[in-house]
Parts: C-alpha cells; sequence; structure tokens
C-alpha cells in the first residue's frame, strides 16, 4: 500500500516520503480501515521531528493521526462494525499510520462516520474535537451560564470549542482575525475580538474558563482576564504552572487529548443534530503529504488541512 512515511527524525523536506509499505497487521481487536481521508494537525510535525517519541527510528514510521474511511476487515473480537461500514477515527498516537491506504485501528477509538459529511470532513473532527470535548467538559466542566474565552476561534481547534462551549451552554468569547470575525461569529460566538487590533486583556475580565490554543505571551496575558478561582486549560505547555495559579488565585490545566471512540460517537451525534459541524480549509492528495504538513506548519488557517487518499 502507499503511505507518507519518515526513516529518520528531523525537518519536513528532508523526511516525508510517499513510498509503499506492507499493509498493517490486524489484530484480534483491530478495524482494518481503507483510508478516504486523513487530517493533518501540528501535533504531526513535533512527531516528525522527534519531540514525541523516545529514541531513534528502527523502521519507517507511517504518519498522521486521524482519519475516515470504509472498514476492509475486522479482528475476530471486534463487535459492531462490519466490513462495508464507514467509519472515522483519531488513532492511538504511539502508533500514528493514518497517512496511508490501510490503517489498523483498534476498535475502542473508531466511530461511524456522520452521515451527514463527506470523507474529508470526517477526517478533519476527531483530533480537533476530542481535544475541544475534553477541554471543556473534563478539564473545565463548562455548562450554561458560563464565561468561556476560546482562544483561536477561527483554527482546527478553535472552531470546534466555539461550537461545542455554545452547545453546552456557555456564554462565548473568541479571539481571531479581523477577516474570521464573520465566519467565528456563525459559528456561535457572542463576542469576537480581533487579536491583531485589539488587546483582549484590556477587554475582558471576569471570565470563568479560557481555552488557550496558542501558548506564549497570549497564554501568559489570559490569566489576567480570569475571574478569582476561574479555569486556564491549554494545550500548551505553561511555564511556572505553580506560581501562576497562587499570583492569579485560579486553576490552570495542560492537557494531552486521548484517543476515546465513545466520544467521538457522541460529536457525531452531535454533528447529525445540526450542533457542530467541522471547518474544513484545503485538501491536498496523499502524494502531496509534505505540502499538507508545510501548510499547516505557517499556521494560520481557517480550519482544517485533511490529505485525501483514492479508493
Amino acid at each position: 500500500m502507499k503511505a507518507a512515511v519518515i526513516n529518520q527524525y528531523g525537518e519536513i523536506d528532508d523526511v516525508v516520503k510517499v513510498t509503499e509499505v506492507p499493509t498493517p497487521a490486524v489484530g484480534p481487536r483491530d478495524v482494518l480501515i481503507e483510508a478516504r481521508a486523513a487530517g493533518v494537525n501540528p501535533v504531526d510535525h513535533l512527531i516528525i521531528k522527534g519531540f514525541m517519541r523516545a529514541g531513534g527510528l528502527t523502521q519507517p514510521l507511517v504518519i498522521g493521526n486521524e482519519l475516515a474511511g470504509v472498514v476492509a476487515g475486522t479482528g475476530a473480537e471486534v463487535t459492531g462494525f462490519a466490513v462495508g461500514d464507514e467509519v472515522f477515527a483519531r488513532v492511538d498516537p504511539r502508533i500514528g499510520g493514518a497517512f496511508a491506504e490501510y490503517v489498523a485501528v483498534d476498535q475502542s477509538l473508531v466511530a461511524a462516520k456522520p452521515q451527514a459529511l463527506s470523507f474529508e470532513e470526517a477526517a478533519s473532527l476527531p483530533l480537533v474535537g476530542l481535544t475541544a470535548w475534553q477541554a471543556l467538559t473534563e478539564q473545565a466542566n463548562v455548562g450554561p451560564g458560563t464565561r468561556v474565552l476560546i482562544h483561536g476561534g477561527a483554527g482546527g481547534v478553535g472552531s470546534v470549542a466555539v461550537q461545542l462551549a455554545k452547545h453546552l451552554g456557555a456564554e462565548v468569547v473568541a479571539t481571531a482575525g479581523a477577516d474570521s470575525t464573520e465566519l467565528v461569529r456563525r459559528l456561535g460566538a457572542d463576542q469576537v475580538i480581533d487579536y491583531r487590533a485589539e488587546k483582549f486583556d484590556e477587554i475582558l475580565s471576569g471570565i470563568d474558563v479560557v481555552f488557550d490554543t496558542i501558548g506564549g505571551p497570549t497564554q501568559d496575558r489570559s490569566f489576567r482576564v480570569l475571574k478569582p478561582g476561574g479555569t486556564l486549560v491549554s494545550i500548551v505547555p505553561i511555564a511556572d504552572i505553580e506560581a501562576k495559579k497562587a499570583e492569579w488565585n485560579v486553576d490552570a490545566r495542560a492537557f494531552y487529548m486521548r484517543p476515546h471512540g465513545e466520544q467521538l460517537a457522541h460529536l457525531a451525534d452531535l454533528v447529525a443534530s445540526g450542533g457542530l459541524q467541522p471547518l474544513l480549509e484545503t485538501t491536498f492528495p496523499l502524494d502531496e503529504t509534505a505540502d499538507a504538513l508545510r501548510k499547516v506548519e505557517r499556521g494560520g488557517a481557517r480550519g482544517k488541512t485533511v490529505i485525501r487518499i483514492p479508493a
């Protein structure tokens, strides 16, 4: 089968190759998915550069973390999925493998693809959807009446987080560029702050929850807008976290999402009910995986970049 692989860690242009590799073995709990599309994410760059794994590579590593496709086979212990089913999944990050024509995924990480979505749209959702859902519900307990600030409201994670926070009953404030203001409002934000022209920490106060997808100075300034006892949740590490919690009298936590098939099925239900729509920006063919990775590495996206994988 054809797949995007790395043989060593390094820069995208130096190490990412699309080549023929063996079809993955199918374990007893695995669903073999004939991939039709795979989402591209910033975490892919960390893996390619060796920041997510200890030691070197002893064999080619198929990269990629989320996909949508059709079930081509199942292990002996698999229940709930059959050949021909349309599915999507966030793969085990220790294994990867989504940028390939076939991917073996443990059944616990797989869910039925929302019928309303194309394969490309569905492939854009698992990683950002699970990240936003776990941040808002598990890390911050967002609910009716919660005032939430979401950074990067037009990005892959942020665009989903805006919709989910609104679904949970929150008052949603988001930062975005001026060219994305109307888009983010349509997604459900009650207030959008142009991060290029306005300083959110001079405008806002009394925020219950900040969901930080940016890090750096944006993360540092976010502590200023939280009310006492508020919560900052970040997908970027927080330096000097205990000192900042004490200084501002708030909770703060950085987390890394985990794959979860049942939560993915819940997100699919939200898509079906009209409460969630993934934001897809650009697609690339599998042979142009390096180009797709470079685009995401540059940042500034409005939604997700996806790799198309022909049947």
